[in-house]
């Protein structure tokens, strides 16, 4: 074993531009393989505090390397009450480079794994298998957070020599499932398996979606594609696999719905950066949707800062209803209120699960799409065009239309074509909510608010108004309040039902 030292950020450093704040330590060099089996040497160095989003460790790979191995350790620190501490992620590139957005990426783990290894049959659940190729290959640490002490790592790179194994061609799943024509479709688009930081198996992950009632999932792993060619045993008849990725950069988390098989979107940037809107159309092209992910969520870099001009639809609600759900719900009413203001497109609204891991609830919420067939297509469109809820389970199930005078009617994502002084009938049909209550919240509020329904979650509501009073309608269902004036956390919402001429 041989061990170099980086001691910190000095001479050898090059700082790369362009992207989030990069650079370059000392490259890490082997000798040739000739008469071995396996070579393995060791860096060390420490991270301050304010370092650059990302440092790259090159490692020269000469010919003849059927196997690269990387484990890594780092220091964890007591920091005061409210300090971050250190947390350190990886991943890697191989010969073709870091470029931005460019064809090296070979797999990113994140920090949830302290190894991985990459080969042409294979690869650590994160990383992408193919030919180890020679050239300058580049360890992509990605330093979250850096205690005050700073953040001392040790990396330990093993090169195994010999044939390499036969490329395996990824097969993907089909584009259509066995549907049911135009209906309500129940989904769940953001999800991890153990692809990133999850601890389920995609088969896993199926047999809980179907559990759940739902008809299509998404697969959306932390910053890579390597779960793409993994889902295909887990779909059928009854559930449409879409594919995608949750593109966790340090300004906000967005998640790509149903992008072409094998598209990998890069996360290396911040809001300053300026590269956002790029890739935002890179998921478009590849077919996908823009799907900004829990907007208002408290955690380090999830609080999304990229606006959004570029979406198609926002994630209001993700996994266990709280606070800062309520507040990216009042903030997507907000954004309707512009849209009307303004006479620019609305942006629909979405909810997912987010699940990791037990007991992460698989379908809690769920995305109910009406969709002409099961197909990945429709499902989009659907989505894109705001023709859908959000329930908290598959018991809950909900209708709502607008009607006019004469035999004008409108559903969730669309708009009843009528006068400004018409009278409008908004009805809801509710199934599967005991004791919840039902608001129709329009551009001035919350106009109306149920009585409890019965303990057998089913009921009828309607509400008489006019396009002049309310410029939207859309409905929300509520648990009871624990106490004080808030309401009670959401079991279901709609998209609005937008009343009059534009």
């Amino acid at each position: 074993m041989c061990e170099d030292d980086h001691a910190g950020i000095g001479r050898r450093a090059v700082f790369v531009t362009g992207a989030a704040a990069a650079l370059t330590l000392g490259t890490v060099s082997f000798a040739s393989a000739a008469g071995r089996d396996r070579q393995t040497r060791t860096v060390r160095g420490t991270l301050p505090t304010g370092s650059p989003d990302f440092v790259y460790v090159p490692v020269e790979v000469p010919d003849g390397v059927r196997e690269i191995r990387v484990a890594y350790t780092y220091d964890r620190p007591a920091v005061p009450a409210g300090t971050p501490g250190n947390a350190l992620d990886i991943g890697i590139f191989d010969e073709r480079g870091t470029d931005l957005g460019g064809r090296g990426f070979r797999g990113w783990s994140g920090g949830a794994r302290t190894e991985f290894f990459v080969r042409a049959d294979d690869a650590t659940p994160g990383y992408i298998p193919g030919p180890v190729r020679p050239g300058t290959w580049h360890i992509a640490l990605g330093p979250y957070t850096v205690a005050p002490q700073g953040l001392s790592y040790e990396i330990t790179i093993t090169l195994t020599y010999g044939e390499q194994g036969d490329v395996v061609r990824p097969v993907y799943p089909p584009e259509r499932a066995k549907g049911r024509g135009r209906a309500w479709y129940r989904g769940d688009c953001h999800l991890h398996s153990w692809y990133s930081d999850g601890r389920r198996t995609p088969a896993e992950i199926a047999a809980l979606a179907r559990a759940a009632g739902l008809d299509f999932i998404n697969s959306s792993e932390h910053n890579t594609h390597s779960a793409h060619a993994h889902w295909a045993d887990a779909a059928g008849d009854d559930l449409l696999i879409l594919l995608g990725e949750e593109v966790t950069t340090r300004n906000g988390h967005v998640v790509a719905i149903g992008t072409d098989p094998g598209t990998f979107v890069d996360w290396r940037y911040r809001a300053r950066d300026n590269r956002f809107g790029r890739f935002a159309r890179q998921i478009r092209r590849a077919g996908g949707l823009v799907v900004p992910a829990h907007p208002h969520a408290t955690c380090i870099g999830c609080n999304w800062k990229f606006g959004f001009g570029e979406a198609d639809a926002v994630e209001v609600w993700n996994g266990p209803y709280t606070p800062d759900d309520e507040v990216a719900l009042a903030d997507w009413d907000g954004m309707l209120v512009a849209s009307v203001r303004d006479g620019r497109d609305w942006i629909p609204a979405m909810g997912s699960s987010d699940s990791h891991r037990d007991p992460d609830v698989v379908g809690s919420p769920q995305t109910v799409v009406l969709a002409d067939d099961l197909t990945r297509e429709a499902i989009q469109e659907g989505i894109r065009a705001g023709r859908s809820y959000v329930a908290e389970s598959a018991r809950v199930s909900l209708a709502l239309t607008a009607s006019g005078g004469r035999g004008e009617h409108a559903g969730i994502g669309e708009r009843l074509h009528v006068d400004a002084e018409t009278p409008v009938t908004v009805r809801l049909e509710v199934t599967g909510a005991p004791r919840c209550t039902v608001r129709f919240v329009t551009d001035q509020g919350v106009l109306f608010t149920s009585a409890p329904l019965p303990v057998s979650g089913s009921g009828v509501v309607e509400w008489r108004t006019t396009a002049s009073y309310a410029a939207y309608v859309r409905a929300e269902l509520r648990h009871e309040a624990a106490a004080g004036p808030l309401p009670g956390a959401l079991a279901a919402f709609t998209n609005p039902v937008f009343l009059g001429r534009r």
